[in-house]
């Protein structure tokens, strides 16, 4: 029978018997994320990212949530486990997966970027007016990055270059200090973490924000529970950005 709106645009209670199951990211993203749908009526305060636990439920036990690592959500989505997710376009674009991304949410907001030691670029745009750009270091590139299918497509068109990806699961900012890699590819924020370990930002790749997802069987079996949360939280970004833009 699907959701019942009080107080538009809050949503407080779905009237299915199976709860709606959003898996939202671990990390910088879960607190925007929980504001986001507190902000709708979705709110769950027992949520705390130290807790060991991974799933919670709202005080009406209508709302499922998952928490997971970014990287993980679309999976959750994909295969049917989540109905709704919450991540980064970075993460979707990485593994190319198959949902329906149906909202930009606005919070989140970053830069996928190529990142070189500051002293070799410094050097090598010396001679270029236009400015820093990735070094010409004579020899295969060597690009450490936790998003190798990104990294792959960016450099594929760039015929004068030999690349070598090498895929890293931690922080990937100390792999041309210790020479294991010439650049990276990573998400950069404020460039602190950059500036910390001597790199600076060279290319920019693409913009990054959080996404709203669906799983598409989910999206059409349960439309009727899923289609009031996506109207209000879309209503809800736009009133922050008309907030922002005065």
């Amino acid at each position: 029978m699907g959701l019942e709106i009080v107080g538009e645009p809050h949503i407080v209670r779905d009237r299915e018997v199976t709860p709606l199951s959003i898996a939202l990211p671990k990390g910088r993203l879960l607190r925007p994320s929980l504001e986001a749908l507190g902000a709708i009526g979705l709110s769950c305060p027992d949520v705390d990212e130290l807790d060991r636990r991974l799933v919670y439920e709202t005080t009406d036990s209508h709302v499922r949530f998952i928490i997971a690592r970014p990287a993980d959500v679309p999976a959750y989505v994909e295969h049917g486990a989540a109905d709704l997710g919450i991540t980064g376009k970075d993460a979707l674009i990485e593994g190319d997966w198959n949902v329906c991304e149906l909202l930009d949410l606005g919070f989140g907001q970053c830069r996928m970027a190529v990142a070189a030691p500051a002293i070799v670029t410094e050097l090598d745009s010396a001679a270029i007016p236009s400015g820093p750009r990735l070094p010409r270091l004579g020899h295969t590139l060597r690009v450490a990055t936790k998003f190798p299918s990104i990294a792959r497509r960016y450099f594929a068109p760039r015929r004068d270059l030999c690349v070598q990806i090498i895929k890293l699961n931690g922080a990937v900012e100390i792999a041309p200090i210790v020479g294991l890699a010439d650049v990276i590819v990573d998400i950069v924020d404020t460039g602190r973490t950059l500036a910390d370990n001597g790199l600076v930002a060279v290319e920019e790749i693409m913009q990054v924000s959080a996404r709203l997802i669906a799983n598409r069987a989910s999206l059409q079996l349960r439309s009727a529970a899923i289609y009031p949360v996506t109207s209000a939280l879309g209503e809800h970004c736009h009133r922050l950005d008309d907030a922002m833009a005065k």
